[in-house]
């Protein structure tokens, strides 16, 4: 989790993620027909949803059967299942935004933030692009890092690795555009359900984490989850946000530009909407701090099975 995917390994046979992100574009391609109406491309979509979790679910269940019969197997599967989740390289995409910013300002910034959000990097300046960096961070600290740990927890390597099929597929498919409106509508609906544990439990790190942290305030993070995570048109991403927001002394989320398309959301946090670099930096302190607490938390629950297995 915290060194990383290998790059060599991803060379040699890619990432589990983009085999998942290769089938559920062919199931795009297969199922999601423009000449269908509106109700069979909805139904097309919970089919291909299905198909999707069937292949992953099978596949991860596989691997955990081959691991669990060699010696050690179950740090063996911890070790495959730890490549779901993706602490380091969010660390790093999100670092880069703010390198961007301190060594090409605006322009450098907007670049790097383009590969992490949505919304259009050209309606942002730097202060949009630093809080853009920063409400990534936080939303994809529940989606990417806690929420498969808590389903690996749960169910094992399959958890783990439904769980990311289908958050790969609300990213890949879970759109409002007319394409995937009625074709995403399954895998959206599911991965808002399936990323509820988790927005709560990132608040919940986050908070602590800011205790822990010199300068953060714990007592507003936490003030501001309960007063403001429910304003954001997200289900989840709110939770986590607003605790980033309120440990920090910023304001996050607010109205946003996606494409052409203006979004209208509540405020997170009550603090500063001038954030800088400097904000990205702090940022990624409390992030890691958060992951070094959810670790210490995954060993004391893990521990005693590995000591049973002797």
């Amino acid at each position: 989790m915290l060194a990383g995917y290998p790059p060599s390994v991803f060379a040699a046979i890619g990432h589990p993620v983009t085999w998942i992100g290769r089938l559920i574009a062919a199931l795009d391609r297969r199922f999601n027909l423009e000449g269908d109406d509106f109700e069979a491309r909805r139904r097309a979509g919970v089919l291909a949803l299905l198909l999707l979790l069937a292949v992953t679910g099978f596949a991860a269940e596989i691997v955990q059967i081959l691991c669990l019969a060699l010696p050690l197997g179950f740090l063996v599967a911890a070790v495959i299942a730890s490549s779901l989740i993706a602490s380091r390289s969010l660390d790093e995409h999100v670092a880069a935004v703010a390198t961007g910013l301190e060594r090409q300002g605006v322009v450098g910034g907007r670049a790097a933030v383009s590969r992490i959000v949505g919304r259009n990097p050209e309606a942002l300046d730097v202060h949009g692009v630093s809080r853009a960096a920063i409400e990534s961070l936080a939303e994809n600290f529940s989606d990417g890092v806690v929420a498969p740990a808590v389903w690996l927890g749960v169910l094992g390597l399959p958890g783990a690795a439904l769980y990311k099929a289908i958050n790969t597929a609300d990213s890949m498919i879970g759109h409002r555009t007319p394409r995937h409106l009625a074709f995403g509508w399954a895998a959206a609906r599911l991965d808002d359900v399936v990323n509820l544990p988790a927005s709560r439990l990132s608040a919940l790190l986050l908070v602590a984490a800011a205790w822990l942290l010199p300068g953060a305030d714990a007592r507003a993070a936490w003030r501001a989850v309960w007063r403001d995570a429910r304003k954001h048109r997200s289900p989840n991403a709110g939770w986590p946000e607003a605790a980033m927001a309120g440990a920090l002394g910023l304001s996050l989320a607010g109205p946003r530009v996606y494409g052409q398309i203006r979004v209208e959301d509540g405020y997170m946090g009550e603090g500063r909407i001038e954030a800088t670099a400097a904000d990205i930096r702090r940022a990624l302190d409390l992030y890691r701090i958060a992951c070094l607490l959810q670790l210490a938390l995954v060993l004391v629950l893990v521990m005693p099975l590995i000591i049973a297995r002797g």
